[in-house]
């Protein structure tokens, strides 16, 4: 994988999500928050919580990067993530698979809703600047807790398949995900403003 760069809101949170390391890293970012905002003090456990479930989630699952917002309102935690994975496009019978925005797009399928409140998921293509073509998911999906675990947890979804240049059996996955649904509309467009800023370096 070459490397990337990605642009996330200032007042996010980005750091190593690798386990050694990562609980004095969020104690210091927390430590540092709190100094510049000090009406976050009585938050301080609960961000330091849900940054480090973020970091073991978004580690666990194989993410290269992490960038995310735990932030307090009136007592009322809003958490967001994005983070940037590497995936194979083979098949489960080892078969080559097309890195081709358009071809995975139509491997994607969307997801209607039956009536008000149902998981939703449109598929389209977009373009990124400077790196060119992606096909994207968005929406409200069911997603597992954890892997292997039959239970699911609602979430604001999107996610951009991007080809990796000079290859073609990998695809660069840059997946948004925010619990807050009320804000789905509002989080879709962080997400693809989010997304517009990722280059290959």
């Amino acid at each position: 994988m070459p490397s990337f760069s990605l642009a996330v809101p200032e007042s996010w949170w980005e750091f190593d999500i690798r386990p050694e390391g990562r609980d004095s890293m969020i104690r210091t970012l927390v430590d540092d928050r709190v100094r510049e905002i000090p009406e976050l003090a009585p938050y301080r456990a609960d961000m330091s919580s849900m940054l480090r479930k973020m970091a073991q989630d978004a580690h666990d699952s194989g993410a290269l990067y992490l960038g995310c917002m735990a932030e307090n309102f009136d007592g009322v935690p809003l958490s967001a993530t994005i983070t940037v994975s590497v995936l194979g496009s083979r098949n489960k019978q080892g078969m080559a698979l097309s890195t081709d925005p358009r071809a995975i797009a139509e491997s994607l399928r969307t997801i209607t809703p039956h009536r008000e409140g149902d998981a939703w998921r449109r598929v389209t293509t977009v373009e990124i600047p400077e790196v060119g073509p992606a096909a994207r998911t968005y929406g409200v999906e069911d997603v597992p807790v954890a892997l292997g675990d039959s239970r699911t947890l609602r979430m604001v979804l999107s996610q951009t398949y991007v080809p990796i240049p000079g290859t073609t059996d990998q695809v660069a996955l840059i997946s948004g995900a925010s619990p807050v649904l009320d804000l789905a509309d509002a989080f879709h467009d962080i997400f693809d403003a989010v997304t517009s800023t990722f280059r290959f370096v």
